[in-house]
């Protein structure tokens, strides 16, 4: 593990970059999927990659003619926007037919993958549950209080979510979106699953937090926590012998950890795909007990 001081030299060439960016639900999944594969074939973890590539183009696949998502009215829009809340509010959410389109199709679809016999076993589960059952673990996944012993399940029900989620998103109006609260996603609420420093045409060297949920992505000032809010005493870990493209921020004020992705060092940087496959990085800071990992990534429940 090396630790490095943060650089506090150009920090992007955007004088008022913009608040939010929000998601092509399509290409969100294309990108994952592709990105996931190509890590597959180069890390320890290839077949879990694998697997996960696999989950993620089944995300696209089963988006063609699902039927419309209702967003909230606009009385309800509007006063999300004033009083500084999510308009996307996740701890609200209630599953709609849309949202049933989605879960069923997806479900279904997921026992033709090829998986472990445990994922497979969690995946029937998933598929036995009643509509309590059902609700029980949206809720789990919605409210970050998912049980030790049903991971996977909550990884099936997770994947929906993140479609229909990315759906509604894409329909708001990003220019309406205000700060909700530090490691809040402005439209859902739901913590981030990394950040990444973009090399986004007009942004470059711009950092951005990646909803693990709707997959927004909001501004963040960089040498910040995006958990806490605080300036003091923020560290940068990686991999002894690391290519310095994938970094865990630290903060000694919380003591909790988000990952740094440098886009300008490798262009495919992806999320939540590069943040599953740094699990490596994970295992060595839970090792120190210093600090706690604090993104969110469904896939990488557990650790």
């Amino acid at each position: 593990m090396s630790e490095d001081t943060p650089d506090p030299t150009v920090i992007g060439d955007v004088a008022a970059p913009p608040f939010a960016r929000l998601p092509d639900p399509l290409q969100l999944c294309i990108d994952r999927t592709l990105r996931l594969r190509v890590l597959a074939a180069r890390s320890e973890i290839g077949p879990y990659l694998r697997f996960l590539s696999d989950l993620v183009e089944l995300q696209y696949r089963i988006q063609d003619d699902l039927p419309e998502p209702v967003l909230p009215d606009a009385a309800a829009l509007a006063r999300a926007h004033a009083h500084g809340m999510p308009p996307l509010d996740r701890t609200g959410f209630r599953p709609d037919a849309a949202f049933a389109a989605v879960f069923d199709r997806f479900i279904d679809a997921a026992a033709d993958l090829d998986m472990p016999p445990a994922a497979a076993a969690a995946l029937q589960r998933v598929r036995a549950a009643d509509a309590a059952g059902r609700d029980r673990l949206l809720h789990a996944v919605l409210t970050d209080d998912i049980p030790a012993d049903a991971l996977a399940e909550h990884a099936f029900a997770a994947a929906t979510l993140q479609v229909h989620f990315a759906r509604l998103a894409a329909r708001l109006d990003a220019k309406t979106l205000v700060p909700v609260g530090d490691g809040a996603c402005p439209c859902c609420g739901a913590p981030p699953v990394s950040t990444m420093v973009v090399g986004w045409r007009g942004m470059h060297g711009i950092r951005f937090c990646a909803c693990s949920l709707c997959g927004t992505h909001w501004h963040q000032v960089r040498i910040k926590c995006v958990l806490c809010g605080s300036g003091q005493g923020i560290g940068y870990q990686e991999v002894e012998g690391g290519a310095g493209t994938v970094k865990a921020e630290t903060c000694d004020s919380c003591h909790r950890y988000v990952k740094v992705l440098y886009q300008m060092k490798e262009a495919d940087l992806e999320p939540v795909a590069d943040d599953a496959a740094s699990l490596g990085l994970d295992l060595l800071l839970r090792q120190q007990g210093e600090y706690e990992r604090g993104g969110f990534n469904p896939f990488l429940l557990g650790y």
